[in-house]
């Protein structure tokens, strides 16, 4: 275990003068932070756009946020890789906190996705990094039983999040989810800064800030397309055409940048590796599910099943239970029954939980759609879990960073296409709904802004609260069968996983 420790020192350029328990600690308050921030947030959406009005931007505050975060990922791993993961991690935290300041300060639903482009934009290094950092201070069989530790975050932040959020919001304002994060991540940098050490060999590098550019302007022409796309720019309209050119067009260059570029961002050559490849791509898939659920899961608890927002975090919690449970499993399954079958497993487990909200329905009540969140979080934890170690367990520490983060990228971008997507199908099938029974005078999509809050909505005649309660259950109900429809998607390619493991060639 020595000479494996040595060599491990060695390759990850991690200082001996590291405290890697204290070190572990400065990363999982980073990991609490963004953990926290997603249930917390998603809890409060429906009192912000209930104060700020815009229901018809409800998914864009999320897509604001998911992009910014899915094109600096890839950029903030790499940068990890040539400067250090110490510096890169810090300075996204600072403008994490920045973002998050201003979203407390939003004056209206336009500038709180600014705000959000903003937070995302610092987001991009913090689970990546996070998660690299660990990668790097212990061995493969410590990496798995180290997911035990990490995953309590989640755990924590499970219980605190939705619950902080529901009472913030009820007892206080909607505001304080924001600027809970500032000092967390003020305690973050300064242990960071204390007790992680690394040793880099300082040369020039050339960034490829090329590639960059073209990969945010080919995500969000395709973001804004499936945002807006049969809503209010019809399909064959030529925005939409020439939006789509856009993409293809970026997207195409991104490539030929990537091939040519002296240091790229993407390194192809890491898709190579089977592992990495499958594990990519299932990720993108189960990122189009995760936020299918907890984007608007609160809003269905609240607007039809007229539930207070704890009650509507509650649901949620139980997914980011169910997560780090089963990421302490798979850490020991890990071991066991390998990479493959661990994430079979959890490919299961997310078909079961898809299936529960394709049936779920206003009488069931919200313990069905909480039961729903905890398969979807056992299914979460047993795939990303897998699929990270193992990604780490392929490669060596001159790419770990972007390998990583290529990972999360994959997952981020399939929660940014998500967010679009199945933010679409919400507002277009809806909006057919009330055109159909002739409100479209009286009623529109925000009009469900009313169903989020209490005092109006017990203010609504009996047939305008139906006609928006019965058009957010249709509506969300297409939503959770294009969560199934991934969720086996996702099953599918687990399938082709390696079955044997490869070591990192250095």
């Amino acid at each position: 275990m020595g000479s494996s420790q040595g060599k491990r020192m060695s390759e990850t350029d991690i200082s001996s003068k590291t405290r890697r328990p204290l070190a572990l600690a400065a990363v999982m308050l980073a990991m609490f932070m963004a953990a926290i921030e997603a249930t917390i947030v998603s809890t409060a959406m429906p009192a912000i756009v209930g104060d700020l009005g815009g229901f018809s931007l409800y998914s864009w505050v999320f897509s604001a946020y998911l992009l910014m975060n899915a094109v600096t990922v890839l950029i903030y791993g790499k940068l990890s890789d040539l400067f250090g993961r110490k510096p890169i991690l810090t300075f996204g935290i600072i403008v994490f906190l920045i973002g998050s300041f201003l979203c407390g300060i939003a004056p209206s639903m336009e500038w709180m996705i600014f705000f959000r482009f903003i937070q995302g934009f610092g987001a991009g290094a913090v689970m990546p990094i996070a998660s690299t950092i660990v990668g790097d201070m212990y061995t493969k069989e410590e990496r798995a039983k180290i997911q035990g530790y990490l995953s309590s975050v989640w755990g924590i932040s499970a219980v605190l999040g939705p619950a902080l959020g529901g009472i913030l919001v009820e007892y206080v304002s909607w505001r304080y989810v924001f600027w809970i994060n500032i000092p967390i991540g003020i305690i973050c940098i300064i242990v960071l800064s204390l007790y992680l050490h690394e040793g880099i060999e300082k040369k020039k590098h050339d960034i490829d800030f090329i590639g960059a550019g073209l990969l945010f302007i080919s995500v969000s022409a395709l973001m804004i397309i499936l945002v807006e796309g049969g809503v209010h720019l019809p399909w064959t309209s030529i925005p939409i055409i020439l939006l789509s050119l856009l993409f293809l067009i970026t997207l195409a260059c991104f490539i030929f940048q990537e091939r040519r570029a002296a240091e790229p961002m993407m390194p192809f050559s890491i898709w190579k590796e089977r592992s990495i490849f499958i594990a990519n791509i299932a990720s993108l898939t189960t990122g189009v599910m995760l936020i299918g659920i907890s984007s608007f899961l609160p809003a269905f608890v609240q607007g039809v099943m007229e539930r207070s927002p704890i009650v509507a975090g509650f649901t949620l919690t139980t997914m980011s239970i169910g997560w780090p449970i089963a990421a302490t499993i798979a850490g020991r399954l890990l071991l066991t029954i390998g990479y493959r079958m661990t994430s079979l497993i959890g490919g299961v487990a997310l078909i079961l939980g898809s299936v529960v909200f394709v049936i779920l329905s206003p009488a069931n009540g919200p313990v069905w759609a909480a039961f729903g969140s905890f398969l979807i979080g056992i299914g979460m934890g047993l795939t990303t879990t897998a699929f990270i170690v193992s990604i780490q367990s392929t490669v060596s520490w001159q790419v770990r960073g972007v390998a990583t983060a290529s990972n999360m990228f994959m997952r981020n971008l399939g929660s940014t296409i998500g967010a679009a997507l199945l933010g679409g199908i919400l507002n277009s099938t809806l909006q057919s709904y009330i055109n159909s029974k002739g409100l479209s005078k009286d009623l529109s999509i925000d009009s469900t802004n009313i169903l989020l809050d209490e005092e109006r909505r017990s203010a609504l005649s009996a047939p305008m609260k139906a006609v928006l309660q019965e058009g957010l259950t249709l509506s969300l109900h297409y939503v959770y069968w294009g969560v199934l429809t991934f969720a086996i998607v996702s099953l599918f390619f687990i399938f082709f996983l390696p079955k044997g493991e490869k070591e990192p060639s250095n």
